[in-house]
């Protein structure tokens, strides 16, 4: 199989935390006390308490049935209760399984436990609010983009995602993705997963349990009051050393703004770590999420609400699942409960375990190693004979304007003769130009300005005698405009990097568990920056 590897400055809008981080050979101190060059590889299994792992892998075990998991998954789940470490990756519990990115990381995860006799686990972001992330998927037709929205019948403002019920307009949006990846498997699938009565969480849960059965991927709820419950001392810890991790994470942050780089989540004056949700609305899906803030060492408000801290520990003993940690203390949850050896992380996470790991320090002595998830373009069959026509790559794609590139294709496609005639021209031009302009100005200075200026837009006419045949060649020949086209619809769509716009689902209904092998196999990242695979 063919590849092709990039420096991930390729892609656009990164920041620059994660690029020095994944440059980075040696720790980058105090940010991140680990290397992102194999880190997993020597990272030990983190202790835990046996009846934790116990706990744990019953509450995992009876999730993963109802997600409909196959045998190797439940084999995992034991070597789990059995001290056998994790590596672990999540994501929202966005439409259909998410972007592309989505079956990137899961592939990483994958292969980084294969390589390290460890558990791929999947954490599901169920308890983020932002709908408007989660409920669409955009999929591709031969000509356009197909953006699929699941319109919602009431507002869910604040409430946590992964508790909403699809509802009756989710048979709309299977209808459309019937149109566009229908009489497929992975369609069936999606269908059988997707259902008015499912929530986000569980249609997600299922439609990776089945997707990754023959890995073994072991998939966790920890919206799961139980889990709540199990985490407590994590929700606990927030908020009895409220001040202190406040003051640590402001530390942190002028650390980070010292080195030239910014915090991903702002830590704000009297802010916590923790979320307050509120009580049932309708006896199943849960109320909205409350930033839980502090006025004071020991008053603090959820929306119209105050508590004493007192009153809120005595909540958190009989009703721990109605706390939830922001993204700064998700990670450190997430991690008392699963002995993860590495995270699989992308651009954004990596720079939130900038600050994260001033929390890990305080509340569990440890910190977690993060490792760059797979980053990858895909390039099928049809649009890799289409750029070798055009001699074309991806760096070209995304440095250049679509306008731009139809332009030098046209230019290319001149025949030779014409080709000929503007080159000689131009030259002929140039040659002359300069030698006038020369002459002007060893006779005044002023008129040899004048000079310059006239030359500049004779030059400039000049220019315009290229583009006008260049333009001919393109509506002569329209097939290169619909190369350009096609090729950023594919690799480069709306401006984006294909990994964040196209859902992964497009591709698995082309080639199935094939794709699957695929990614898991090039996860192994010898490649250290982006890579384009050939399918």
């Amino acid at each position: 199989m063919q590849t092709d590897c990039y420096p991930i400055s390729t892609l656009p809008g990164l920041n620059r935390l994660f690029l020095d981080y994944t440059a980075s050979r040696e720790p980058m101190t105090p940010f991140f006390p680990a290397s992102p060059c194999g880190p997993h590889q020597s990272a030990p299994t983190p202790a835990q308490q046996p009846a934790l792992r116990a706990a744990v892998a019953d509450l995992l075990r009876e999730q993963n049935q109802s997600f409909g998991a196959g045998a190797k998954t439940f084999e995992n789940i034991e070597r789990l209760r059995t001290g056998t470490g994790a590596i672990v990756t999540g994501q929202q519990v966005t439409l259909f399984g998410g972007p592309l990115f989505t079956l990137h990381k899961i592939a990483t995860a994958i292969r980084k436990a294969q390589d390290t006799d460890s558990v791929p686990v999947f954490w599901l972001a169920s308890e983020d609010h932002d709908l408007a992330e989660a409920d669409h998927l955009t999929l591709p037709s031969r000509h356009q983009l197909h953006t699929l929205r699941l319109e919602s019948g009431h507002s869910h403002a604040g409430q946590p995602v992964g508790g909403i019920r699809l509802g009756a307009g989710i048979e709309a949006v299977l209808d459309k993705a019937a149109e566009l990846i229908g009489g497929t498997p992975e369609f069936d699938l999606l269908a059988q997963c997707y259902r008015s009565d499912a929530t986000f969480a569980r249609a997600f849960a299922q439609w990776a349990a089945a997707t990754f059965a023959a890995y073994g991927l072991v998939v966790i709820d920890a919206a799961d009051p139980r889990f709540h419950a199990l985490g407590a001392p994590v929700f606990r810890q927030a908020i009895e050393q409220a001040a202190a991790l406040e003051s640590a994470l402001h530390i942190r942050d002028q650390e980070l703004k010292d080195r030239g780089y910014h915090s991903q989540v702002l830590v704000a004056p009297g802010s916590s770590l923790l979320f307050l949700i509120e009580e049932a609305n309708n006896g199943e899906e849960a109320g909205a999420r409350l930033a839980l803030k502090r006025k004071d060492a020991q008053i603090w408000t959820a929306g119209k609400r105050q508590y004493e801290t007192a009153e809120l520990l005595a909540l958190l003993d009989r009703a721990p699942h109605r706390f939830s940690p922001n993204a700064l203390l998700r990670p450190v949850f997430q991690d008392y409960l699963l002995p993860t050896r590495a995270y699989i992380g992308g651009p954004s996470e990596i720079a939130y375990f900038a600050q994260s790991q001033v929390l890990y320090q305080a509340i569990l002595g440890r910190f977690t190693p993060i490792v760059p998830r797979l980053s990858a373009t895909l390039i099928e069959p049809a649009v890799a004979t289409v750029l070798a026509q055009h001699e074309l790559d991806l760096q070209q794609i995304i440095a250049t304007h679509p306008d731009e590139l139809a332009q030098r294709l046209g230019a290319r496609a001149i025949p030779i003769e014409g080709k000929k005639k503007l080159a000689s021209a131009g030259n002929a031009l140039d040659e002359e130009l300069t030698s006038v302009t020369a002459w002007m100005q060893s006779l005044d200075h002023g008129l040899g300005r004048s000079a310059e200026i006239a030359a500049r837009k004779m030059r400039y006419q000049m220019n315009r005698l290229r583009r006008l045949a260049a333009n001919y060649q393109l509506q002569k020949e329209s097939s290169i405009r619909r190369h350009v086209d096609a090729l950023y619809l594919n690799l480069f769509p709306n401006h984006h990097p294909q990994e964040r716009v196209i859902g992964g689902v497009a591709y698995l209904a082309r080639y199935g568990d094939a794709l699957l092998s695929t990614l898991v196999e090039q996860a192994a990242q010898e490649c250290p920056g982006h890579k384009v695979i050939y399918l």
